[in-house]
């Protein structure tokens, strides 16, 4: 009975690489184009070809399992299929090494399997450009292979003992674990619950719980009590903001905390983090946390190339490695900082280990980009590793905006009118055919529209420009592929640029939108814009065993059902607030209109109502306006008319110091009024408890700006879900408005006020958004 299972991939990357790490910008074919040149060499051989042919055997407890490329049974060659651009001569020979164990590896398998004796070894190298192929080839004996077989396998064995091992002490140590305080907060119980049902019945869980009740431990302890039962290999713990990944670190710090000592006494919103003051040897538990951080962040020498002649972290990268992880593993706790230092202990990049390592980790903190997106690590290891995976998603009312992100391009005309200028010679004709498009295509467009018409929606693909950019990025490639010095930063983003744009036009279906804006004279941008996510992130959804998106606000179920393309047996649940209606006073101020047309008019109302307000009870005030224009003509109006009374502002491109320097000055006894703007870095994901925040006014609805864009989106969404307004406008802006009012009451202690100021809030169809715990709201001027 096997006791360890590994795919042969993951098995020939743990033993067989040797020698630098070289990652240095070489163009080589997209994932699809691999898919399509396995295609063609498969329907170039005879009927009886077997192409991704299952193979798998056993060593001492160790299952390995894997798809040979392909097996001819008339030649008796077994092949392994790889493709290239450019010069096959200047593949490392690192990287060949690694493909021969490889096919080996598949070689030893065919051989137990068919009973043969001996086997043709076929390493195909197919130039993606030329359709040629290079065949390497080796005759190779079954007792030969099988020795290479066994070799690999003892070589692993050591490292899959101690998996075993570890995973074996991590179940016994989760299915004894225990909540870290003597109680649960309110709310927080429901919660877990929920989350654990969902774990155990593989389901997709919506769980919208108030701010306050501990919704980052609330869902980590479940997830990771279900673990051993539902043999969950990984689970990832995904966010929106690097904070949220500083909050889940903490939760995980407190539950491998030693239990010999728990708490006595529930912790505030504003506790410490524990993983500050506990060492990692003072963590209890067996439980491998990795936190995964941007390469740009995680690098040791900015400019220098991902190469052993540039980077003294990847000269020899391979060879240190297997000190490195075995020093990693053991360590356990791998947050930014401990995973640093055991990459510079043994001098490899602190990134590349991490990329390593999350192979071996039981929990993986880090952005949502790491499963969702179409490069995503996380989820090409758990395809690669058929790994059984628990998705946590923090702040999920994000989600639609940065998966929308995710699958959108643009392409701009003047990067490419500035590289014309000093583009090497090969490039000239494919960049002058480009040009000519944008020409074309901008002169189109513009024929029968206003000359000072910006903005334009295209009904289809521009074929023309699209089909040449397609050739630009070939040419580009094909370029770098022969002249690797040459890769210049800017030679390197028009190439992603390009690549990215034809990638998703490849896609361009009812799910996106084409756009053009016009700038200036040669000042266009070309973009496609992602509107329903459902399209791209359904496939990820279905490849997690469970899933849990957790939110303040994350309502109504059907907007997020919808759009992100959750499976139909998901489950919404709302969790009942701790907090109680008369801790919050909500105010709507209905005879004061905010739309654009009354902004001049709105002014003064606004003004006296932030004076009337603070004159009553004063303290620290966040005031949220739609824009940085409507901040600034009310905030001078305020202090106009009230110069003693403290205000400050957010203000554009506001940098972290900034930032930090903005919410240093909301003290406990302090007084004063911040203006910010509604759905920036202080309408959500902040944290000012007690008197440190005792109101907010929001003089916006939180709209989209109503021009073509949005117009288009609204009847996009209308036509594939009939919520066309809804799902474009009213939503979205109030999910803005409850999250920015969700600032002032922070803890069970808490009081405060809210001050909603436009007629429309006291409409029927905006007031059943607002969260149900507010009970009854004060509508103020309905009838002036």
């Amino acid at each position: 009975m096997s006791r360890y299972r590994i795919a042969v991939r993951t098995l020939c990357d743990f033993t067989a690489r040797e020698g630098d790490l070289d990652h240095r910008f070489t163009p080589a074919p997209s994932a699809q184009e691999g898919i399509e040149g396995h295609r063609l060499v498969a329907s170039r051989r005879g009927e009886d070809y077997l192409a991704e042919l299952p193979l798998s055997g056993e060593y001492q407890g160790l299952r390995v399992a894997g798809r040979a490329d392909g097996f001819d049974p008339n030649a008796n060659r077994l092949e392994e299929v790889k493709t290239y651009r450019g010069n096959l001569d200047r593949m490392a020979a690192n990287q060949r090494a690694l493909h021969w164990a490889q096919v080996k590896v598949y070689g030893a398998l065919l051989c137990a399997e068919q009973r043969l004796e001996r086997v043709t070894l076929a390493l195909v190298y197919l130039e993606i450009t030329s359709g040629q192929e290079t065949l390497l080839t080796q005759e190779a004996s079954s007792t030969e292979l099988q020795a290479f077989f066994t070799d690999q396998c003892q070589r692993f064995l050591v490292w899959a003992e101690q998996e075993y091992t570890h995973r074996l002490r991590r179940d016994e140590w989760l299915a004894t674990l225990t909540f870290p305080y003597p109680d649960f907060r309110p709310g927080q119980r429901p919660l877990a619950e929920d989350v654990y049902k969902a774990a155990s019945t593989g389901r997709c869980l919506l769980a919208q719980a108030p701010t306050g009740i501990g919704k980052t431990l609330g869902t980590l302890f479940p997830m990771l009590s279900a673990m051993p039962r539902q043999q969950l290999d990984k689970v990832a713990f995904l966010t929106m903001k690097t904070p949220g990944r500083r909050l889940a670190l903490d939760a995980l710090a407190r539950l491998s905390a030693p239990s010999s000592s728990p708490p006595t006494s529930l912790p505030s919103t504003s506790t410490p983090p524990i993983s500050s003051s506990l060492s990692p040897s003072a963590l209890a538990s067996p439980l491998r946390v990795l936190e995964l951080v941007a390469r740009q962040k995680a690098c040791e020498y900015p400019g220098a190339a991902c190469q052993g002649d540039a980077c003294p972290l990847a000269a020899g990268f391979y060879d240190r490695l297997p000190a490195a992880r075995q020093a990693a593993v053991a360590r356990c706790w791998l947050d930014r900082d401990g995973l640093r230092e055991v990459a510079l202990a043994h001098s490899v990049c602190p990134y590349y280990l991490g990329q390593e390592l999350a192979r071996w980790a039981d929990v993986v903190v880090g952005d949502v980009n790491h499963w969702f997106d179409s490069h995503a690590l996380l989820h090409g290891l758990a395809q690669a590793n058929d790994w059984r995976v628990g998705l946590l998603v923090d702040e999920a009312h994000n989600m639609v905006e940065r998966a929308r992100g995710m699958y959108s391009a643009e392409l701009s005309q003047q990067r490419l009118s500035r590289l014309r200028r000093r583009s090497p010679p090969a490039l000239a004709k494919p960049l002058a055919r480009v040009g000519r498009q944008w020409q074309a295509l901008t002169k189109e467009v513009t024929t029968d529209a206003a000359a000072s018409q910006r903005y334009h929606l295209l009904d289809t693909l521009p074929s023309k420009l699209v089909g040449s950019l397609q050739t630009l990025a070939g040419a580009i490639t094909d370029y770098l592929v022969e002249h690797p010095d040459a890769a210049s930063v800017e030679l390197q983003e028009l190439l992603f640029e390009a690549l990215g744009f034809c990638r998703l036009a490849e896609r361009f279906d009812d799910h996106s939108l084409c756009d053009l804006a016009i700038y200036g004279r040669g000042d266009a941008v070309l973009g496609l814009r992602n509107v329903i996510p459902a399209d791209f992130l359904a496939a990820r959804f279905k490849a997690a065993h469970s899933a849990v998106l957790f939110s303040a606000t994350l309502s109504p179920f059907h907007y997020y059902r919808d759009l992100l393309g959750l499976p139909q047996s998901s489950v919404w649940r709302e969790v009942a607030s701790p907090f109680s209606a008369c801790q919050l006073e909500v105010r709507i101020r209905a005879d004061i209109s905010t739309r654009y047309h009354h902004r001049e008019a709105s002014v003064a109302p606004i003004v006296e109502a932030l004076s009337d307000q603070y004159q009553r009870q004063p303290g620290h005030y966040l005031a949220f306006f739609s824009s940085f224009a409507y901040l600034e003509k009310v905030m001078a109006q305020f202090q106009l008319a009230y110069p003693t009374v403290s205000v400050f502002a957010q203000t554009r491109g506001m940098q972290e110091a900034e930032r930090d320097a903005f919410l240093a000055r909301f003290t406990p006894a302090g007084k004063g009024i911040g203006f910010a703007v509604l759905g920036g870095a202080f309408a959500e994901g902040i944290d000012l408890p007690g008197e440190r925040l005792i109101g907010a006014f929001i003089a916006t609805l939180g709209l989209p700006p109503f021009n073509d864009f949005n117009e288009a989106l609204k009847a996009r969404l209308n036509a594939r879900f009939g919520q066309g307004d809804d799902y474009t406008y009213r939503i979205p802006g109030m999910i803005k408005v409850v999250q920015a009012a969700g600032r002032v009451i922070r803890g069970p202690e808490d009081e405060g006020t809210v001050i909603l100021m436009d007629d429309r809030f006291a409409q029927a169809r905006v007031r059943a958004l607002l969260p149900r715990w507010w009970g009854h709201v004060k509508v103020l001027g309905e009838n002036s």
